[in-house]
């Protein structure tokens, strides 16, 4: 086992030297080249998920031998590719989708589509544009790795309000259906039912939203032909679910995560027969997920479990059946330690594996890895531009609250420069419930981060109360305490840096997108003589206003979380409320938002802009009319971080006076 690892250790190395300069503003806005990569069943090609110039994705194909290209697929416009992954060894799937949103993100569109490795043969499987021109919305549920010639896919009718789910089996050649299924439950809207196949590919359980009381979740166990009986119950406004993954190999247990009997979420196996559950794998500070092994391209068992906490790790069962792929993966864990490393394909006969590493200080890295050879080859980055490249570096933190509530956050600190008296920006994390900065993440974000970290700021993102991961209470501990408590964790995240000698305390600036924008702005409400500057991204300013203004009151699911997390009581939203609270703020504010956003439309960054100006207080304004819930295009982010740093230089900066 020691020469295995160290093997690894060494051939990880291998990356080839590039730049060593610093990045500019435009290579830290630029997207991702490469998303993803996945090698065929055989292991004859590697498949790539590739951005191209004017931002489309196409999926390229490579000769795995050779490396030289074998084709590419694309489309015009708005139209993109979500994901893919191979059927066999010659026919790549592709999920379509739109790019309607911001940060990188697509819709799907529900349309799949087949195409040959080497590029003819291409067939739209489903949707309108397919033979069968259906108005359907389907997702793949199995790709049936024993059958070369067909796939499992969960379909809903977009024209129906409230469609029920049917499963369909799809030849993946000519895209002909067969029904093989329907479960009793409907794509309500705002929801978002989902559906386990068993070993043998059968749509077998099914969770949504019960359809004669919508306060609760189902899980529903397939028992013959259409007849289903239900498993479980769990309440939508009691925050303890069970969320099934996968079955067991002979199909008499259920595996998910879990926190009925835990605080944070569990690896749990639910038993079909008794309806109880056992917890395998489970963490008492922070959620853990699933490490599989695989056979055949299929699920086999929950080997593992990964976590992150004080470091990025993992922990592994006693298998005796799955002990060379357990030692492969805690190999790559020594090898690679404090990263996130996964698994994004494998071969059939598990000799060859694509292996992806990353961590907030690790752009995205893909190898190859041959078990016949115990070597471990490089492929590429996902930015390779950034490859070894310098990065202000990102590192866990801990503090304690004021009420003795142990916090965890993100602290990114300048390079070159002694961590004393340096300026501090304070950038909280949207959602707010159920998110959190995770050290595993290198994303859009993270460029922020290294930004500002590259002008001389250092950078906190605290987890504060009401952040997911470390369990229901402290999630929980948010509701009803956007404007308070979860702010007096900001806050105490940063009178402890200023206890440490390591920030000045009179130069420290808030900044955030979505919740992070609110906060920006609350933080400086509540702490007028603390924070010297604020700039409120995409941010809601009047709680009021979230029950009438954006896409999240649309639906009851929508409306329900709003009255649970946030309040209904108007003295409640009054008081913390920024916008109604203006005449504490001290600190100038920069506003920044996108005219399209459907989530927290351009009404909430006018009320704020309006309110400042009957006040005369100082702020500056950047709203770019095609962008949504966050800035999507390079050139305008690039905008934003220069008018951004240049205002936290007049604030806090080094030039300050």
């Amino acid at each position: 086992m020691r020469f295995f690892l160290l093997c690894i250790a060494v051939l990880a190395c291998q990356a080839p030297a590039v730049f060593a300069s610093a990045l500019s503003l435009e290579e830290y806005a630029r997207h991702p080249q490469f998303l993803d990569v996945k090698i065929s069943p055989q292991g004859g090609y590697l498949a790539a998920s590739n951005r191209m110039d004017d931002g489309n994705i196409r999926v390229v194909v490579l000769n795995r031998n050779t490396l030289e290209l074998v084709s590419q697929n694309h489309f015009r416009g708005a139209e993109t590719i979500i994901d893919f992954n191979w059927a066999n060894e010659d026919r790549l799937i592709l999920n379509l989708g739109r790019e309607i949103g911001a940060l990188e993100t697509a819709a799907s569109t529900g349309e799949i589509y087949a195409v040959n490795a080497n590029g003819r043969r291409s067939t739209m499987l489903t949707g309108a544009r397919s033979a069968q021109r259906t108005t359907t919305f389907s997702q793949i549920i199995d790709w049936l790795p024993d059958d070369d010639k067909h796939i499992v896919v969960s379909s809903r009718n977009w024209r129906q309000r409230e469609p029920f789910v049917e499963f369909f089996r799809v030849n993946v050649d000519t895209g002909r259906h067969r029904k093989v299924g329907q479960a009793p439950i409907r794509a309500m809207r705002g929801t978002n039912p989902y559906v386990l196949t068993d070993s043998s590919g059968t749509p077998r359980l099914a969770v949504g939203i019960d359809p004669e009381k919508d306060t609760d979740s189902v899980m529903l166990l397939r028992v013959d032909g259409f007849e289903w009986r239900e498993l479980a119950r769990f309440s939508t406004d009691s925050d303890r679910e069970f969320r099934p993954f996968a079955f067991s190999s002979d199909n008499t247990k259920v595996f998910g995560l879990s926190n009925l009997e835990t605080d944070t979420y569990a690896i749990a196996a639910f038993d079909i027969a008794s309806g109880k559950q056992e917890v395998v794998l489970h963490h008492p500070r922070t959620d853990v997920m699933p490490i599989f092994a695989m056979e055949s391209g299929n699920v086999a068992a929950v080997i593992g479990a990964g976590y992150e906490y004080e470091q990025l790790d993992a922990v592994f069962l006693e298998d005796e059946k799955h002990s060379q792929q357990i030692a492969l993966l805690a190999g790559l864990q020594a090898a690679f330690p404090n990263q996130h490393v996964e698994l994004t394909s494998m071969t059939r006969d598990q000799t060859l594996s694509v292996v992806k590493v990353s961590s907030a200080n690790q752009d995205p890295t893909f190898y190859l890895y041959d078990t016949t050879k115990n070597q471990l080859a490089y492929l590429l980055n996902q930015r390779p531009w950034m490859q070894n490249r310098p990065l202000p570096q990102t590192q866990i933190v801990f503090y304690e609250a004021r009420d003795g509530q142990r916090i965890r956050a993100l602290l990114t600190l300048p390079e070159g420069k002694e961590a004393k008296d340096l300026p501090l920006v304070v950038f909280p994390h949207g959602g707010p419930i159920g998110p959190r900065d995770s050290f595993a993440d290198f994303n859009a974000y993270t460029m922020y981060m290294k930004v500002l970290a590259e002008h001389g700021y250092a950078v906190l993102q605290p987890n504060f109360r009401g952040s997911g991961g470390y369990g229901l209470k402290f999630q929980q501990a948010g509701y009803q305490n956007w404007g308070t408590v979860m702010i007096d964790d900001m806050t105490d995240g940063v009178l402890s840096l200023v206890e440490q000698g390591i920030v000045d305390g009179s130069r420290v600036c808030t900044f955030g997108a979505s919740y992070g924008g609110y906060a920006a702005l609350q933080t400086a409400v509540r702490e007028p003589d603390l924070y010297k500057c604020s700039i409120a991204y995409v941010g809601v300013f009047d709680l009021g206003m979230l029950y009438t203004e954006g896409d999240i009151p649309e639906t009851e699911f929508g409306l329900r979380f709003i009255r649970r997390t946030v309040g209904e009581d108007a003295e409640l939203l009054r008081a913390q409320s920024p916008l109604q609270n203006l005449d504490k703020l001290k600190a100038p504010v920069f506003i920044v938002h996108g005219a399209e956003d459907q989530r927290t439309p351009i009404s909430h960054a006018n009320a704020l802009r309006d309110a400042l100006q009957k006040r005369n207080h100082p702020y500056e304004w950047l709203v770019k009319e095609k962008e949504g819930h966050g800035f999507v295009k390079p050139e305008h982010n690039v905008e934003l971080w220069e008018k951004a740093v240049d205002f936290l230089n007049r604030h806090i900066g080094d030039t300050t006076p």
